[in-house]
């Protein structure tokens, strides 16, 4: 690495120190309160009088704040700060339009917070992953706009000669994501189609925030940090800026796959369910490029990282088959789909992106991380409650589905035999909710260290300018 490029990379590591931190520690109580109110979520599934008697945590509201908490707090801010990460480091250039970014993060967050809380008192709205009332969304779209400002302006800055494929899927999902979000928000809030047209479009958008937006992030992260951490290059790497290709072009047609016998077209299904059977061809050129680094060495980002591919290729294989017809016959609208969600969000964005974490807190801050067997409990914590709650929820759609295919078959008796299994599921979000807790303690742990430290350093240079 030349002299410039390593002064590229201490300035990306002082300058943005103040906003990324504060993306980063918003990211991780968002986390918290997403997995908390997910905890009260999977206990209303197998035990409906919970909470019952409050009117902001009865079932519906609960999954509605547990969601945007989860994608809208917890999934965005990560987001947003390990995209900003990996193209100034990338870029090779200096920061600027940091202003905005502080001022995007703060009213991002208000949003979210009131969006929430309008949610519990009964304003929010029945489309997924779009909840929060409409007056909330558009100062949302503003906020993100002015966070990714730096990006945009690292990416047309930028002093490397050439790209790299972590580039593209990190700002490929800022430019993407504006353009859904704002789609979304005219046809199904502001100005709202009818009949057919509304499910469609819902249908896409909530494939788009999947799809278009968290999936890219995870991907930036995993190729930016394999080939780093493994000091092996990535394989095949001419094939990676094909997979990302496929992924942007066809990933949104599959949110027809859901409408699978729905009173829409045929042809809508149709397309949906081919498009998630092409994307395999997307998967298959993630394992030939990041498989190879799997297998090599291990550090406590790493193991984050090496998790979450491995959960992001299972979703993708498991979504095909899904997909299909005969299996979505029975699978769909039950236990199964929320277990699928719930693989991609909590397991492979989620780990992804917390390995992404792991690596850039100590390069931001420049000291390590307090207790490395605290990161080590968090993984254990992380991977265990994913790996129990995916699979009780896989495990209750499974059995939900086959029942209710007989029509004999009572709802109080699928409820019994679903039990067992969303109880797993429940003890999985506990056991994460735990871990986040974890996290959560040991950054605001590191970054209370740093702002004593800095404290100091400013009194003792004050006592030296006075002496």
């Amino acid at each position: 690495m030349s002299s410039d490029s390593h002064m590229a990379a201490a300035d990306t590591d002082t300058t943005a120190r103040g906003p990324l931190s504060l993306l980063l520690a918003s990211s991780l109580a968002w986390l918290v309160v997403a997995v908390s109110l997910g905890l009260v979520h999977a206990i209303q599934r197998h035990t409906p009088s919970f909470l019952e008697t409050i009117p902001a945590f009865t079932y519906g509201r609960t999954q509605a704040m547990y969601e945007t908490a989860l994608i809208f707090g917890w999934a965005a801010n990560a987001a947003y700060a390990v995209a900003l990460w990996i193209l100034a480091r990338l870029g090779g250039g200096h920061w600027r339009g940091l202003g905005l970014m502080t001022g995007g993060t703060l009213f991002w967050n208000a949003g979210v917070t009131i969006g929430i809380f309008c949610i519990g008192w009964g304003e929010g709205t029945m489309l997924r992953f779009l909840q929060m009332p409409a007056y909330v969304h558009p100062l949302l779209l503003v906020s993100g706009a002015a966070i990714s400002t730096p990006a945009i302006l690292a990416w047309t800055g930028r002093r490397t000669s050439g790209t790299y494929v972590a580039q593209w899927y990190a700002i490929g999902a800022l430019f993407l994501f504006p353009w859904f979000y704002s789609a979304s928000q005219v046809m199904l809030l502001a100005d709202p189609v009818s009949g057919v047209s509304r499910a469609i479009i819902g249908a896409w958008h909530a494939q788009n925030v999947l799809s278009l937006w968290l999936a890219p992030i995870a991907l930036a992260a995993a190729y930016y940090l394999l080939p780093r951490l493994t000091g092996k290059p990535v394989p095949h790497y001419g094939f990676a800026g094909l997979g990302f290709w496929v992924l942007i072009v066809v990933g949104s047609w599959t949110g027809g796959r859901h409408l699978v016998g729905g009173p829409v077209p045929a042809w809508i299904p149709a397309t949906g369910i081919a498009a998630a059977v092409l994307l395999l061809f997307h998967f298959m050129l993630v394992w030939m490029n990041l498989s190879p680094a799997l297998r090599a060495g291990t550090t406590d980002p790493l193991r984050f990282v090496r998790a979450g591919i491995v959960a992001y290729l299972a979703g993708g294989v498991l979504d095909a088959l899904v997909s299909l017809e005969g299996a979505a016959a029975r699978l769909q609208f039950t236990h199964f789909q929320t277990g699928l969600q719930q693989l991609f969000v909590q397991g492979a964005f989620g780990l992804l992106v917390l390995g992404a974490i792991y690596d850039l807190v100590p390069r931001l801050t420049g000291r390590a991380w307090p207790s490395p067997r605290q990161i080590r409990g968090h993984y254990v914590l992380a991977l265990t409650g994913t790996a129990l709650s995916v699979a009780g929820l896989l495990i209750a759609g499974w059995i939900q589905g086959g029942a209710l295919l007989h029509a004999d078959a009572s709802f109080a008796a699928i409820a019994a035999s679903t039990r067992p299994w969303l109880y797993l599921a429940s003890a999985g979000e506990l056991t994460f909710l735990l871990g986040a807790m974890v996290a959560s303690v040991h950054l605001a742990r590191l970054l209370l260290g740093l702002c004593r430290l800095s404290a100091a350093g400013q009194s003792t240079a004050t006592t030296v300018t006075a002496s």
